[in-house]
């Protein structure tokens, strides 16, 4: 009688386990394009503040313990040498030039003289002019270009932002179930060497392998924070939520430009007169500060005048932001995360302020970007890595089996006997 064989019933953890890498392998796919060019350029765009100063050494400028141009300086010299333009902003950072940008009356033009206007880089003790810079439509800007591949892929930001936001949703699902297969069913020394070490010595598809799993997983938390900060940016019920749990329950007020009263324009203090008051009170408030952003009042408009003061070099989560009515001076209180000073944030608060900060590293300072950079440049290798691991396969060919002939044991008797 010929034993009867039944086939093993497959357990719950080998179908979530089925289901968990199909998921992987064609989320992969479908997104590994997308993923690789956001990490890739997310990669050479983290060091451009470092790699322009190293471009441009004429734009350091030794501290010096004295006064700033004010505002109302910074005025007069765009009026001297370009009358027929009026300041927009003006940039200050410890240690390099002022940035002025220049725009015509009534036309705002976003990112100022790098996009269709003029931008003055002025050192900020004596007055001097360093440099002009004066974008014309068309002009190559090598980070805004790279900047434009990170954001959208390069095509109009209505078409390529939901694309590049989704394909960061799915990185996330794939770190995750990328977790999950990494994951091996026992612990002993030869899955730990697999999980935690490249054998650079094996075969190509061996150290491919490697790559993809070992690599990723050690870049799995970093890539995580990447995207998850990356989503607050572009998914708006995403940064919702997550600001709806990290703060117990509140919503973020919605991020407005405040306008000023312009019932009383009539009344209005002149705006050169305007913006130099509100620049000393601030600076009187915030007189250790290592940078500054300014917008000048433009009477054509209500636009109300803003400052941001940056109290660390290089960091923006701890940054404050002053907002006054541009004919009365009356401080405006805006009514968003980013309005509160970062001491008197609550948690939820703080986590949305230092958002930019983790997910270009800065808020472990330059050796928080060294991190960033690396994972980034990590999470470039993986579609490509893990193609590899998928075609290999797609293409192995099938072992041949050799044939066990098992021995009669009826035959093998006398020869026992003897």
């Amino acid at each position: 009688m010929k034993p009867v064989t039944t086939t093993p019933k497959r357990s719950k953890d080998s179908r979530f386990k089925r289901i968990n890498n199909w998921l992987h392998l064609w989320l992969g796919l479908f997104s590994g394009i997308i993923v690789f060019v956001v990490c890739l350029t997310g990669c050479i765009w983290v060091f451009n503040e470092e790699i322009t100063a190293w471009l441009e050494p004429e734009l350091h400028v030794t501290h010096q313990n004295k006064p700033v141009l004010s505002p109302a300086a910074l005025t007069n010299i765009a009026r001297t040498n370009y009358p027929e333009l009026i300041p927009s902003y003006a940039t200050y950072h410890q240690g390099e030039a002022i940035y002025l940008g220049l725009r015509k009356p009534g036309k705002f033009v976003r990112g100022g003289g790098r996009r269709g206007g003029v931008q003055l880089m002025i050192n900020p003790y004596s007055g001097k002019i360093i440099k002009k810079e004066e974008s014309k439509r068309g002009d190559f800007d090598f980070f805004r270009f790279i900047l434009d591949g990170h954001r959208a892929l390069w095509l109009p930001y209505d078409i390529g932002r939901p694309i590049v936001d989704y394909a960061t949703l799915i990185f996330i699902v794939l770190l995750i179930t990328g977790l999950i297969w990494w994951y091996p069913k026992k612990w002993n020394k030869s899955t730990r060497d697999k999980s935690f070490k490249i054998k650079l010595g094996a075969s190509f598809k061996r150290v491919n392998l490697d790559l993809h799993n070992v690599l990723g997983f050690y870049a799995m938390l970093f890539l995580l924070a990447i995207a998850i900060t990356g989503m607050v940016f572009g998914v708006k019920w995403f940064g919702d939520g997550l600001y709806w749990v990290t703060s117990g329950g509140e919503k973020p007020g919605e991020f407005r430009r405040l306008q000023s009263d312009s019932l009383q324009k009539a009344n209005a203090i002149d705006p050169k007169l305007a913006i130099e008051s509100v620049w000393k009170k601030v600076l009187s408030e915030n007189p250790k500060a290592m940078g500054f952003y300014y917008t000048f009042p433009d009477t054509a408009s209500n636009a109300a005048i803003n400052i941001t003061v940056y109290p660390t070099a290089g960091q923006f989560y701890n940054s404050r932001s002053y907002t006054f009515d541009q004919f009365t001076l009356k401080p405006l209180n805006r009514k968003d995360p980013y309005s509160v000073p970062y001491e008197k944030a609550g948690f939820g608060q703080k986590l949305r302020k230092m958002n930019f900060d983790i997910h270009i590293g800065a808020i472990l300072g330059l050796p928080g970007k060294v991190l960033a950079f690396f994972a980034s440049l990590i999470g470039a290798s993986l579609p490509i890595t893990g193609f590899l691991v998928w075609w290999g396969k797609r293409n192995k060919k099938p072992r041949q089996r050799t044939a066990v002939i098992k021995p009669d044991i009826k035959t093998l008797k006398p020869v026992l006997q003897d």
